[in-house]
């Protein structure tokens, strides 16, 4: 029924998150509220870094990619789970530096780094830049040099010219793509040829991503067969053998009963024995592998909860029942039809017998949050859970019609504490200038 482990209902019938009520967190904090759970977020990571381990015997490390969820705390948990992290502006980096992320373990990603992200970056010692055009090299050796570095390691963006089956607003490693070098085009050995000629750039790896929420194996273990094939090339070319593999991140998470997610171990062994295969056949050695998920480290652990306010019946068309947020905490629905999990946490336990569509308050007509959807039967004041909206929901949250972010808080061990703060209406008016006179 559930769609992580630290779901439940407990004896009102009330759903639960790590053991606590969510009518109580909802009647405590307010709505709308994201929940998450620490335990299973640090199992989620657990999973990866054990998959890893046994494997491919640990030579490598898991990143945790942190657009799916930047704030200090996710990245203190990363840290404390030996996980790397993956950064892709000034602010994710900057969170990551305020939490005492160790700079070593960030890669800086990102397809328009500006020059100042560039020199923040190499001032605070970012272990890896991972380059994505050609006017980038340009950029970082520019840089290096401006601030006296003598060798910043590289890795090169590429696609690998994958059809990874997902939304097309997901789907990145094919070649009508803004990220990373072609391959079919030439770009990317040209861009190979100048990193290697840079008296301050040192490649060490190459870097892809195919896409976003998939959940088939054969698309993961294509791209580390094509990546190690332009290992090959390279080596072939110009006599430099590269010792890092990043294979980016993508894995699904399930968002209702009809995703069929694999197991975070599947995906890995599938992808690991192709890469031996390959390095076998191809004479290169083992690389160091890097993986970089996002979503399924924070996304199965975290809900929102809403107060329920108008449930408006219109006959032989639909009914919508409204929430106390909408788009701004969650646009994914709007943005690509996201689908969601949605029931009564205060009648978590009682049969979704109504068909309804989930509406926000944002003055939009898309505000949606789900179209017929199944839910148990709601009236206004009750307490409506989202499941799955740990990843993607505050980070691509908004103040549009000047609505507060809601907080996140935390639970774990029957405990609860807000790790983000819910903005205020003070906080809508804090950046104005108001001309006086």
């Amino acid at each position: 029924m559930f769609t992580a482990d630290c779901l439940n209902i407990n004896e009102k019938g009330r759903l639960t998150i790590g053991g606590l009520d969510t009518v109580a967190l909802a009647g405590e904090y307010g709505t709308p509220l994201y929940v998450m759970d620490e335990t299973q977020i640090r199992q989620n990571c657990r999973r990866y870094t054990q998959a890893l381990e046994r494997c491919y015997d640990g030579r490598g490390m898991v990143l945790y990619a942190s657009k799916a969820l930047s704030c200090k705390e996710l990245c203190r948990i990363a840290a404390q789970e030996n996980l790397g992290l993956d950064v892709v502006s000034a602010g994710e980096l900057h969170t990551a530096l305020q939490a005492g992320f160790p700079a070593e373990r960030i890669y800086f990603h990102g397809n328009n780094k500006t020059p100042e992200e560039i020199r923040f970056a190499l001032r605070e010692n970012v272990g890896q830049i991972v380059a994505d055009n050609l006017a980038e090299l340009q950029t970082l050796s520019e840089e290096a040099r401006a601030i006296g570095r003598s060798r910043v390691k590289i890795l090169l963006r590429i696609k690998p010219g994958i059809d990874a089956h997902t939304h097309d607003f997901i789907r990145t490693g094919q070649i009508d793509s803004k990220f990373g070098f072609a391959l079919e085009t030439g770009e990317a050995m040209r861009a190979v040829e100048l990193a290697l000629r840079a008296e301050r750039l040192d490649l060490v790896g190459l870097h892809c991503h195919i896409g976003s929420q998939i959940f088939e194996v054969d698309p993961f273990v294509l791209a580390a067969e094509v990546m190690l094939g332009f290992f090959a090339e390279i080596k072939a070319r110009f006599g430099t053998e590269l010792t890092q593999l990043n294979l980016g991140g993508g894995m699904g998470i399930p968002y209702d009963e009809h995703d069929e997610a694999r197991p975070y171990e599947a995906y890995l062994e599938h992808a690991v024995a192709a890469i031996r295969e390959s390095c076998a056949r191809l004479g290169l050695r083992l690389p160091t592998l890097l993986l970089e998920p996002g979503r399924s480290i924070p996304g199965p652990a975290g809900i929102t909860l809403y107060t329920v306010g108008a449930v408006k019946e219109i006959p032989g068309v639909r009914t919508y029942v409204t929430v106390d947020g909408g788009m701004g905490d969650n646009p994914r629905y709007m943005m690509y039809g996201a689908k969601y999990k949605a029931l009564c946490a205060n009648r978590a336990g009682e049969e979704a017998s109504e068909t309804v569509t989930i509406a926000g308050r944002y003055c939009e007509s898309g505000d949606l949050i789900q179209e017929f959807t199944p839910l148990q039967p709601v009236a206004p004041g009750d307490v409506l859970a989202v499941l799955s909206t740990g990843a993607y929901n505050y980070s691509m949250s908004s103040n549009y019609n000047r609505v507060p972010r809601p907080p996140i808080v935390m639970v774990k061990e029957g405990e609860s504490r807000v790790i983000v703060r819910g903005e205020t209406l003070e906080d809508m008016c804090r950046n104005d200038c108001l001309r006086q006179g």
